[in-house]
């Protein structure tokens, strides 16, 4: 019998190649996980599995730049949650923190637990079944352990410099001093033969609320952001010379410092332009013009006179950002609640004794004040766009959404506020249930003002009461601009992170529906921003159709996109994998079939066998 051609045969998909170029109606055969041909009418009998995809949309697998998947690749490496959204690969390393260096556990010293735990807001008890999975102990064998895994999505990692710290200094002296120029020399040196094995760059972090968790280092913030100009320049000279690229995030509380660390990307002034990734171009709440400083600076940076390359990473959603009473990275920008989120998870009597002492009361009226109001600096600064903090204390921005009384689900903040005051100036009947008036009963009085309702909150309810707040991108207003702006890079979902606080793992998909709402070219440029163009950024061979491409395609459903809203199908679950509740994303329907090297992983709303058993993807090696 003669051997058929191909292994898979999809028909009459609307065809987004990654190029740029319109969409066209093709037939795509695959075989040995790579794509063998394009065309019309290729013979069905040919074929050993044919997939009807007319009215579907057929694009390369979607890129998430941006994840902290590093810890739940090794306890669950088919990573379901971004492969359902149409995403078949993942970076990891990310914001200087990572696993590549194997558990560096030294004696009490946890470094990945001390890390993670309040930088990506994972309980500590799941990060140590993360830690108890590490089986390696260097760089090569950690991008090696993966063709040993049933890995779903194809994985590319930046070696992280919190972690580079700690390996060659250890956790207390990176934390503590200066490196001494023997341990630079062995940075340089790992960082140098990490790039010799493919590691796509150095990801270094300067977010101001970015602390470690372990006593007694709780009021410390992660290596990376003790180091000088000098080692970070010397470091990135090694990145610079091969070509590879630099992730950061900015130093927010010092943007002119900010803005010149940035200058390391120019070729201009350091020799050859360094590649460099940034977090984050979105549209902040109370700083709404704030992302055109950034891009604006691109641009010069960017220009002939600088020879940089510089792209600020782009969210498809709004920043939406839950929180549990306090316990949220939104809440880490404050001095007084830092304190209290430094506290064990489990901890409600540590917090409480904070909440009564009055030093610290005095410190959070400080805080959630500043800016806000006030004949002073800081207020006008709020006032023209620009404040010095940009977290989110307004109680009508903050909408219950695990409400300790019934009859506030759904309800801003301020609207029980505002309910309390009325019925503590003696309009008892406003009080809508006797659940409702007992809570009023044990608020004090008079309410002073909100930030003595936030303080009664969080002593009465502790973590037993949840909200989400806007942060940008608020009613996605000017997102898609900023997504196809020429010094911004889409695909930032930060998927892995912040279990109980955020889900963008389908933010890729936001992404499109917006380009849907406005033209399928844009729709067209958007795949192309979502698979070849970061792929050529980072030097990776995926994210295109070209024949002999490894064959990692999605198909999309795009009636079902135009009715789905991401914002509605946000669920927050009991995952079995963690032992703990994780908020994930939902957009069944929207993806019709995700391949990964051309094995059909996602099918008619569920995985198929593969997924999770079968090694499909791969370490992606920077070119």
């Amino acid at each position: 019998m003669t051997a058929l051609a191909w292994d898979t045969l999809i028909r009459n998909a609307l065809v987004f190649d990654g190029t740029g170029s319109p969409p066209r109606q093709q037939d795509i055969a695959l075989r040995d996980g790579r794509v063998a041909a394009r065309g019309h009418g290729l013979p069905v009998s040919q074929a050993t599995r044919v997939i009807e995809a007319e009215g579907k949309w057929l694009m390369p697998g979607l890129l998430d730049i941006h994840t902290h998947l590093d810890l739940e690749v090794d306890l669950e490496p088919g990573l379901p949650e971004v492969v359902r959204h149409g995403t078949t690969t993942v970076l990891v390393g990310n914001c200087s923190l990572g696993t590549c260096f194997g558990q560096q556990v030294e004696g009490e010293q946890n470094p990945i637990v001390d890390c993670f735990t309040r930088v990506e807001n994972i309980p500590k008890s799941v990060l140590q079944k993360c830690v108890e999975a590490v089986s390696w102990n260097d760089t090569g064998a950690y991008l090696d352990h993966f063709a040993d895994i049933p890995l779903g999505p194809n994985v590319g990692v930046f070696l992280p410099h919190s972690m580079l710290r700690v390996e060659v200094m250890g956790l207390q002296d990176s934390i503590s001093r200066d490196p001494t120029e023997a341990e630079l020399a062995q940075m340089e040196s790992l960082l140098g033969r990490a790039m010799e094995q493919g590691y796509l760059g150095m990801s270094t972090d300067g977010l101001p609320f970015h602390y470690l968790a372990n006593e007694p280092h709780t009021d410390q913030r992660i290596p990376t952001q003790f180091a000088s100009f000098g080692e970070m320049k010397r470091l990135l000279k090694v990145v610079r010379n091969r070509g590879r690229v630099w992730q950061t995030t900015p130093i927010l509380e010092n943007r002119p410092k900010a803005l010149f660390y940035f200058m390391l990307t120019s070729g201009r002034l350091f020799g050859k332009t360094l590649k460099t990734s940034a977090l984050s171009a979105v549209r902040f709440v109370v700083a709404p013009q704030a992302s055109r400083v950034f891009l604006g600076f691109a641009s010069l940076l960017n220009s002939r006179l600088f020879k940089g390359n510089i792209h600020f990473q782009a969210l498809g959603s709004n920043f939406r950002i839950w929180s549990d009473g306090i316990i949220s990275p939104l809440y880490e920008e404050l001095e007084s609640t830092s304190k209290l989120i430094a506290k064990e998870y489990d901890d409600v009597e540590g917090r409480l004794a904070l909440l009564n002492d009055p030093v610290f009361i005095a410190e959070f009226r400080r805080d959630w004040h500043h800016g806000r109001r006030g004949r002073n600096l800081a207020h006008l600064k709020a006032r023209l766009g620009m404040p010095d903090l940009l977290v989110v204390r307004e109680l009508d921005r903050m909408i219950f959404d695990g409400a300790p009384v019934a009859q506030w689900e759904g309800e801003s903040l301020q609207a029980v506020y505002d309910r309390l005051d009325r019925y503590q100036r003696g309009y008892t009947d406003n009080a809508r249930s006797d659940a409702e008036r007992d809570a009023f009963d044990a608020f004090p009085r008079p309410i002073v003002d909100d930030a003595e309702f936030m303080l009664h909150m969080m002593r009465r309810y502790d973590k037993g009461f949840r909200f989400w707040a806007d942060v940008a991108n608020k009613d996605k207003e000017g997102v898609l601009p900023l997504l196809l702006h020429r010094n911004t890079l889409p695909g930032f979902n930060d998927s892995g992170a912040h279990i109980t606080n955020m889900a963008f793992f389908d933010a890729n998909l936001s992404s499109l529906k917006l380009a849907q709402q406005d033209s399928l070219s844009t729709v067209s440029t958007m795949v192309r921003r979502l698979t070849s163009e970061p792929a050529a950024f980072f030097g990776l061979d995926v994210g295109t159709l070209e024949i002999g491409a490894q064959a990692d395609i999605v198909l999309i459903d795009p009636e079902a996109l135009r009715q789905w809203d991401d914002n509605a199908s946000r669920q927050f679950t009991h995952r079995e994998l963690f032992e703990h509740k994780q908020l994930v994303s939902r957009s069944d329907g929207v993806v019709s079939q995700v391949l990964i090297r051309g094995e059909p992983v996602w099918r008619d709303g569920d995985f198929t066998g593969a997924l999770g058993t079968r090694t499909l993807g791969r370490a992606l090696r920077a070119a």
